[in-house]
């Protein structure tokens, strides 16, 4: 087992790190930007280092000062949590070169699977299924009106070094496709520094589904059920839950098979998720694998009683998965709600200097974040500032639960994404499970046209 730990991000996951080494016994290294010099993370780590100014391009994905703070301060082990670097390909490269173990899979298969054109194609040769679409990557406009009109509009371009929801537009005819393919590709070039794009075939109002895999370095690799993610905004989600309300077992164990089938294809190992969207026919269509951590990776632990992260750790550190697939077992129902210091209704950032705070509490509730009563929220990070998970013995009762610990949940001084929550989970198709990608932007359509009137 690993003896020193550095965290390389930053919030509420360089929180939960460090809680999962002091239970393992590992001393922790907490980097940090000068923004950040009165984080919480810092406070809770056994050392800290400050590793560049607040713009996280200068400081939490500065590689050479990350390598340095964890040579300085003897960590033979670097987290990345999610963001920043985790799914660097260079990054595990280097650290591996440094002799430093990078808490995640081979270099390799964050390469192979970060890669969204690759993915698919990965996925396709191993008898995965996946959404009609281009053939690798579109190099040019005139083949992207040859894809889009085979496989029918309406379409979705995709940029493919994206994620987080991040790099992905809709067309719904041609004219539309041509006015906008050159923006496509140059937002992809900003945003990712590679500007190539790949198509799929744009699926009206599905479900979105993800399957937790957990996998070792001796060939054994298990799934943890499903979380569903289906309310969200911009591509990003919201409000995460696991089980799916109404996603049929038969379907269930097809996608975990599915998603363990390509694990294994891909030689991976560590802790990671295969994205699926499921539609109206009862298809389900791999889109993307990450390879680390995810934001929700608390519910499907509410639901298993595992402690990813510490698995995580265990993983890298050579040691066989500890659980077979008929050892686990899966209790009540949870959801996840992500507290972001964003306008509820436009979802523009809002930071600021948190005034008052109350955090819920009570049985089977669960608050991850990294914020106190007037600490400032930055606007160089992501405005997500909190988790708030419930979990009960049905989803009846953890939907009563949220219910009840969103109305009790209070951020002073700034705006957040609380009332949206709020709403949300109050909505019909919400209660009964018929929720799709779609239902946010509905409810937000239908409370401005109350608020109209």
């Amino acid at each position: 087992m690993f003896k020193k730990i550095l965290i390389a991000n930053r919030g509420e996951i360089a929180i939960r790190i460090i809680r999962a080494c002091k239970e393992l016994g590992i001393a922790t290294v907490a980097v940090h930007s000068t923004e950040d010099e009165r984080a919480l993370h810092v406070r809770f780590a056994d050392e800290s280092v400050c590793i560049g100014p607040a713009e996280s391009g200068k400081s939490y994905l500065n590689i050479p000062a990350v390598i340095a703070a964890a040579e300085v301060t003897g960590a033979d082990a670097i987290h990345p949590g999610y963001g920043y670097l985790s799914e660097n390909a260079a990054f595990a490269e280097i650290c591996e070169a440094c002799r430093i173990t990078f808490i995640g899979p081979k270099a390799s298969a964050i390469a192979l699977m970060g890669q969204k054109a690759t993915a698919r194609d990965t996925a396709m040769k191993a008898g995965v299924p996946c959404i009609p679409g281009s053939d690798g990557t579109v190099a040019d406009l005139a083949t992207a009106k040859s894809v889009a009109a085979a496989i029918g509009y309406p379409v979705m371009v995709k940029a493919a070094a994206g994620g987080g929801g991040k790099g992905m537009r809709r067309f719904w005819s041609e004219e539309e496709l041509v006015a906008s393919f050159d923006t496509v590709r140059n937002e992809a070039q900003s945003a990712f520094g590679d500007g190539s794009v790949y198509i799929e075939k744009m699926l009206i109002e599905p479900k979105h589904i993800e399957i937790q895999i957990m996998a070792d370095t001796f060939g054994n690799a298990i799934h943890l059920g499903e979380r569903e993610c289906s309310v969200q905004r911009r591509h990003q989600k919201l409000i995460e839950e696991s089980p799916s309300p109404i996603l049929p077992a038969a379907t269930r164990a097809k996608m975990a098979e599915a998603a363990l089938l390509l694990v294994k294809n891909i030689d991976y190992s560590s802790v990671g998720t295969m994205e699926f969207l499921y539609d109206k026919r009862g298809e389900f269509f791999f889109i993307e694998m990450n390879t680390r951590i995810q934001v929700e990776h608390t519910v499907t632990e509410c639901v298993t009683g595992l402690d990813l992260v510490k698995e995580q750790i265990r993983i890298a550190a050579g040691q066989p998965l500890r659980f077979k697939q008929e050892d686990i077992r899966f209790s009540g129902a949870a959801i996840e709600c992500r507290i972001n210091a964003e306008d509820p209704t436009t979802f523009i950032p809002c930071p600021g200097t948190i005034t008052e705070l109350n955090i819920p509490g009570g049985p089977g509730v669960r608050v991850d974040t990294g914020i106190y009563a007037g600490a400032r929220i930055s606007p160089y990070y992501d405005s997500m500032i909190a988790k708030l998970i419930v979990h009960g013995i049905d989803r009846e009762e953890a939907l009563a639960k949220m219910r009840r610990s969103l109305s009790e949940f209070h951020v002073g001084g700034i705006k957040t994404t609380i009332p949206i929550c709020l709403t949300a989970i109050k909505a019909d198709r919400f209660i009964d499970g018929t929720y799709s990608t779609a239902t946010l932007d509905e409810i937000i359509a239908a409370q401005k046209e109350a608020d109209k009137r």
